[in-house]
C-alpha cells in the first residue's frame, strides 16, 4: 500500500521502499517506526498509518509524528481514516503525549476531513528538507570540523 500512496501523491518514482526495509523498520529489536493496518470485514488490508515519536522542547514531552496515512479508494468515507487517527490520538492520551502532527500535500482533499476532526493547519511553519548532494556536502563539513572534548 505504500506504493499505492506514492501513486496517489503523484510521486511513484520517488518510492523505493521494499518489503524487507519496512519489515526491518517495524519489527527490529528497537523499532523507531510504528504502524497500524486497518482491515475490512474479510480481513483484507484497506488502510495504514505509519508513525514515529517526536519530541517537543516547548511541551517537554514526546508526541507522534504521522509519516503516512493511507486508505484505499474503495474504503474512503467508511470511517477507516478516522479510526486510524483515533487510535493514534488514544496512544497520545494514554502516554501523556500532547501532540499528533503530520504534513499533507496542499491539494489533498483530505483537508476537509482533517478540519472536520478539529485538526488545524500550521501554515506559519515552512517545511525544509536536506537530501541528496546537499545532505552529503553538509555531512562532509562535520567530519572536517574540529571537535571540542567538552562538547
Amino acid at each position: 500500500m505504500v506504493h499505492e500512496l506514492a501513486d496517489y501523491e503523484r510521486a511513484p518514482e520517488q518510492c523505493h521502499l521494499t518489503e524487507e526495509q519496512l519489515t526491518a523498520a517495524l519489527f527490529s529489536t528497537a523499532p523507531a517506526l510504528f504502524g497500524h493496518v486497518a482491515v475490512d470485514p474479510a480481513g483484507q488490508p484497506v488502510g495504514f498509518a505509519l508513525w514515529f515519536l517526536n519530541f517537543s522542547t516547548w511541551e517537554g514531552v514526546h508526541g507522534i509524528y504521522l509519516e503516512d496515512l493511507y486508505v484505499r479508494p474503495a474504503a474512503r468515507g467508511t470511517g477507516t481514516g478516522r479510526l486510524l487517527l483515533a487510535t493514534l490520538a488514544a496512544i497520545c492520551v494514554e502516554r501523556g503525549y500532547r501532540r499528533l502532527d503530520w504534513w499533507m500535500l496542499n491539494w489533498n482533499p483530505a483537508a476537509r476531513f482533517y478540519a472536520a476532526i478539529g485538526a488545524a493547519p500550521m501554515d506559519e511553519w515552512v517545511p525544509y528538507r536536506l537530501a541528496g548532494t546537499a545532505l552529503h556536502d553538509l555531512a562532509a563539513q562535520a567530519t572536517a570540523a574540529p571537535t571540542r572534548p567538552d562538547a
